[in-house]
């Protein structure tokens, strides 16, 4: 099934770049001749994406203005506590649209038009896109460490077994996911299953742990991914090798910069 939607989750401010964030949110901030999600838009439309989901929070006044220039039908979703929760409840903000087949992206990532190709050819349900060259991303990457990426490993039958930060150590792990997930017809309803019940048992007690995080509140999407697996609902990988970047640092942001310009022809 061909896929057109894309949630976007876009709410951070991104502080770890410094200035660059003072007047933009963190995915507006310019790699070579277009800000992050520019880069996004135009991999995820090369792959028969026509619609986006944006969940905002810091400028989003800002963010508006720049993707209604640039995305033909787009939806907004606030998250008005962005500055006090994390990645998961800032998912959670768009809940009702997993609601059909969708593609869910961090807005901090860069990734060429072959990694959303391959995203767009797996026959997954529940599909991580999942980087076997990682390492090579962290070499010189000495503001962020290793130690902080969403590795994974697989089960003997090939489905994920563990990802999520410090979910295993770096030496066992077979790959980083990258932050993009595609959620086929079936695979879209079991996540919309799995967060109504943990918004339930987690009701007026956000501040309890939940999995690797210390709170609820403060979850990352990967603690939902381990949640799920954990009750024995399968999730694969769609491995890639390279072609992407996280942009988290001033160091992430002249990494992304070299990859698009050694990647002229993928976008072109």
């Amino acid at each position: 099934m061909k896929i057109t939607r894309a949630i976007l989750i876009a709410a951070g401010r991104g502080k770890r770049l410094g200035t660059h964030t003072d007047e933009v949110p963190k995915c507006m901030v310019p790699v070579g001749d277009k800000p992050i999600l520019g880069w996004v838009w135009e991999a995820l439309s090369a792959a028969g994406v026509d619609e986006l989901v944006v969940i905002r929070g810091y400028r989003g006044d800002v963010l508006e203005t720049f993707i209604r220039s640039l995305v033909p039908k787009v939806t907004f979703v606030d998250n008005p506590e962005w500055q006090t929760n994390n990645v998961l409840l800032s998912m959670a903000c768009a809940r009702k649209f997993l609601d059909r087949p969708t593609y869910l992206t961090y807005s901090d990532i860069i990734f060429t038009p072959a990694v959303a190709a391959a995203a767009a050819a797996s026959t997954a349900e529940i599909g991580l896109v999942i980087d076997r060259e990682f390492r090579t991303n962290y070499e010189g990457r000495t503001e962020h460490p290793l130690e902080e990426g969403e590795v994974s490993d697989l089960m003997p039958d090939g489905s994920v077994a563990r990802v999520g930060k410090k979910a295993l150590p770096p030496t066992e792990a077979i790959g980083e996911y990258i932050g993009l997930a595609r959620l086929g017809e079936r695979g879209v309803a079991s996540v919309a299953n799995t967060f109504d019940q943990l918004q339930l048992r987690y009701a007026g007690r956000e501040h309890e742990p939940f999995m690797r995080a210390a709170t609820y509140r403060n979850a990352y999407q990967t603690d939902l991914w381990q949640t799920m697996i954990d009750g024995g609902i399968r999730i694969d990988p769609i491995l890639i090798d390279g072609q992407w970047r996280e942009i988290d640092t001033g160091q992430d942001l002249e990494s992304a910069r070299l990859l698009v310009k050694s990647s002229t022809k993928e976008w072109s």
